[in-house]
């Protein structure tokens, strides 16, 4: 409790007295807090984590969630341990990220039974959109009636503030004029007009959000998510992103979990350049996770490129992760893929060259304004598997696109699977035609027999990426080197080939994870892969790779990797 006292005299300074004394009376509530269950592994090799909307799968006259349920458990059990649910409540825009009650799901989705009911065969990962939330909602119209606590939810600066060295991650005005009964206000808005940001120097505000967090954990949540958090305090004259009073309030989402639910884990979103995005880490006293956000543009210019040597180089810099901390490692999401997080990892003109690639496989490319007026990419809106694609082989491009996925399950920390990645899914043109946003691309939703109907076409495109990738994370599941928290020595066998070895935490098994990054065969010496496996020459032992769980030859001299080949050797 010392610890939370202290955070908030650092951000509400005087008031930090009273604000200890409302928080005593909040533990309990839901129940949250009364019989603290101890902690024990928090993560270990069998997590594996699936990102989806609640409707991305639908069927006529069922609930979405309930829909969703029942496809998880017939097509994918033993495959994901936590489904993260993308915004379920009720919104007004950007599919969910414009909260108009946070307390509540939205009726088309389902109801809180629904949660519950998933809450029961997987963990659950639900967002916390902090930054911002519906101009539709109760708060915004409280605040434009006049009528507290809403009227000082919301930060209203006069327009010739100068605001010139504010980040911003969007083209458009920060600020929207809007009509109170009070006159003309003009409040922060930092992604739309309909995302109204919130004014964190309220610690009413926060109050409102350690509520919420409390219910979300009552529900079954064991990961938060901590949407958008990095532009959360706002002070004029500063970027406003990454302030330190930003880093306190993660420090005291920490505090207040472990204190009433250790198990919780707190996953920042924060799709800025690497070192910006591993500060959220903290020294073991903030995030205890964090997103892997250069791995999904770094590692899409390396396979387009056929060439991993700025992969190499950015995950040998990777620093050592301290206990209790580990990395999300994803190629794709609902967003697009975010190229801030390539800064200082390859030079501009190779970002236009990525973003050019882009383009010709009918991609979309959003853009941020920067403060002398001019615009920059932001992100790529396009499916992986189409930025992977390749207009003279399909077969060339569903190799390239199945070996971006599994060097995303091999590095160290937890994989995460966006639900269209799946099944290799396409650019979703007409989407972004209905919708009138770049987005839509790669947020198309089925229904249910339509995609019952691809997963039995065995010698379909979908089938083929479907069955290779749930085979591959249920292997991944048996073996400790692939635990979150097992070291990781990034090799360098040249430019063509990526090499990862994974070792136990107590040193009792060795995977070597290869992947050919090129369309040609790649030759590796068998003389310098055997000793990273601590080999030993012995006619008993055997060399097999997991992947496909087939034999190789470890009297050859050589390893040949065919186009966009993936091994995980282990010796037996």
């Amino acid at each position: 409790m010392g610890r939370i006292r202290w955070r908030l005299v650092r951000l509400y300074g005087e008031r930090a007295s009273e604000l200890i004394e409302r928080f005593h009376m909040m533990i309990g509530r839901y129940g949250v807090g009364v019989d603290v269950t101890p902690l024990s592994d928090r993560w270990t090799e069998r997590d594996a984590l699936l990102i989806t909307y609640a409707d991305m799968v639908q069927h006529t006259g069922e609930r979405p969630l309930a829909t969703l349920k029942r496809f998880l458990e017939t097509h994918l059990p033993g495959t994901f341990r936590t489904i993260h649910i993308l915004p379920f409540s009720p919104w007004s825009s950007d599919d969910g990220f414009s909260v108009i009650d946070y307390r509540k799901i939205a009726p088309n989705y389902g109801d809180w039974e629904d949660i519950e009911a998933l809450s029961q065969s997987f963990q659950m990962m639900f967002d916390l959109v902090l930054n911002h939330c519906s101009s539709h909602s109760g708060w915004f119209r409280d605040f434009i009636n006049g009528v507290e606590p809403g009227s000082d939810y919301f930060i209203d600066t006069a327009p010739d503030t100068d605001l010139t060295d504010v980040v911003r991650p969007r083209p458009w005005p920060l600020l929207t004029k809007v009509t109170t009964q009070e006159g003309e206000a003009h409040v922060w808005t930092t992604f739309s007009e309909d995302q109204v940001d919130l004014n964190w120097q309220n610690p009413n505000v926060l109050f409102e959000f350690i509520d919420i967090l409390l219910f979300y954990i009552s529900k079954g949540m064991r990961i938060i998510r901590l949407d958008a958090v990095a532009y959360l305090w706002k002070e004029p004259g500063t970027p406003c992103i990454h302030l330190e009073e930003t880093h306190e309030i993660v420090k005291l989402m920490r505090d207040i979990v472990d204190m009433v639910a250790p198990q919780t884990i707190i996953l920042t979103e924060t799709n800025v350049p690497h070192q910006e995005n591993i500060s959220y880490l903290g020294a073991r006293d903030e995030a205890h996770m964090v997103y892997q956000f250069s791995l999904p543009p770094l590692l899409l210019y390396s396979l387009l490129r056929g060439n991993c040597h700025e992969l190499r180089l950015w995950a040998q810099s990777l620093p050592p992760l301290a206990e209790d901390t580990t990395f999300l490692n994803f190629t794709a999401s609902h967003d697009g893929i975010g190229v801030r997080p390539l800064q200082g990892l390859i030079s501009e003109d190779d970002l236009e060259w990525l973003v050019q690639e882009v383009k010709a496989r009918h991609g979309l490319v959003s853009t941020r304004r920067l403060p002398d007026g001019t615009e920059s990419p932001y992100e790529l809106n396009i499916t992986y598997a189409s930025a992977l694609s390749d207009p003279e082989s399909p077969e060339r491009g569903r190799l390239r696109f199945l070996c971006s996925q599994v060097v995303a399950m091999s590095m160290r920390g937890i994989p995460a699977l966006y639900f269209p990645s799946l099944f290799g899914t396409p650019n979703d043109t007409h989407g972004v035609q209905e919708l009138g946003h770049p987005r839509a691309i790669n947020r198309k939703k089925w229904d249910d027999l339509e995609l019952k109907t691809l997963l039995k076409q065995s010698d379909g495109e979908s089938s083929i990426i479907f069955e290779a990738l749930v085979s591959l994370l249920r292997r991944r599941a048996d073996y400790p080197a692939f635990h979150p928290d097992a070291s990781q020595v990034v090799l360098d066998l040249g430019d063509e080939a990526f090499a990862l070895l994974r070792i136990a935490i107590d040193a009792s098994q060795r995977i070597l994870c290869l992947f050919n990054v090129t369309g040609h065969e790649v030759d590796l010496p068998m003389v310098e892969l055997l000793p990273k496996l601590d080999w030993r020459k012995n006619e008993h032992t055997k060399l097999r790779d997991l992947t496909t769980g087939l034999l190789v030859r470890h009297e050859s001299e050589h390893l040949i990797l065919t186009p966009y080949q993936y091994l995980w050797l282990v010796t037996e």
